[in-house]
């Protein structure tokens, strides 16, 4: 069985010292008190007979809960992830402000074992931060999407 598939999108803008990119901090109780590789790009998994780029924008604007800015998509290609997701990306010129962000949600058990499901948001927060920054805070794998837009920016 071929792995999981995930595809988003990688907001970018022109900051005071060059490219910023919009990352969000992976919600639920896993990730609450991680910061260094628990920042990710906004994408979700899709299914075989959805187009990945399809699934990018419906998977941004579910996990943000706003539209996808206007602007065309530059491909950066195909990361795998160490759990073995293949996440493809596209870059997008654009803006939006983190505080106007209304996460989706996801539910999960917990505590695990519990017996008790509980709700938590997809992203807990949503940041812009210079390519620098961005290096240290993403999922490893991501990073490349992060060498490939500046490669095109």
């Amino acid at each position: 069985m071929a792995g999981k598939q995930s595809a988003g999108i990688l907001l970018h803008r022109d900051g005071p010292d060059g490219v910023e990119v919009l990352l969000g901090h992976m919600g639920g109780p896993f990730w609450a008190k991680k910061d260094a590789g628990a920042w990710s790009l906004p994408k979700g998994e899709y299914e075989p007979d959805e187009l990945p780029e399809a699934a990018a924008r419906r998977e941004f604007a579910e996990e943000l809960g706003l539209p996808v800015p206007d602007g065309e998509l530059v491909e950066l290609g195909t990361v795998k992830q160490s759990g073995g997701k293949t996440v493809t990306a596209w870059a997008l010129r654009g803006d939006l402000d983190p505080s106007a962000v209304v996460p989706g949600t996801f539910e999960l058990e917990w505590p695990p074992r519990s017996g008790r499901t509980q709700e938590f948001p997809e992203v807990d927060r949503v940041e812009w931060f210079p390519l620098d920054v961005a290096r240290e805070k993403i999922v490893k794998a991501q990073a490349a999407f992060l060498d490939r837009l500046a490669g095109v920016v």
